[in-house]
């Protein structure tokens, strides 16, 4: 699979990555990597943030549009 910016830049590079929202494939120059914390507990909210975490892997465009979403207040 080829990374889907630099197709678009004209350039013909390997993917090592996945968007995990998207499903484009990025390579390491494109690819936004970030820890998502990881939560135990019962319903309705969980009680004690884990030690570990799990990778994801993200887009730009995809990155951008999850952060806003965290930004934007709920009214």
């Amino acid at each position: 699979m080829k990374c889907y910016v630099c197709e678009q830049e004209g350039k013909d590079t390997e993917a090592v990555a996945i968007c995990i929202v998207c499903g484009m494939g990025l390579c390491k120059d494109h690819l936004i990597h970030e820890e998502l914390d990881m939560w135990v507990g019962g319903y309705p909210f969980p009680s004690e943030k884990l030690d570990v975490t799990l990778p994801r892997f993200l887009c730009k465009r995809c990155y951008d549009a999850l952060n806003a979403l965290k930004t934007q207040k709920v009214d």
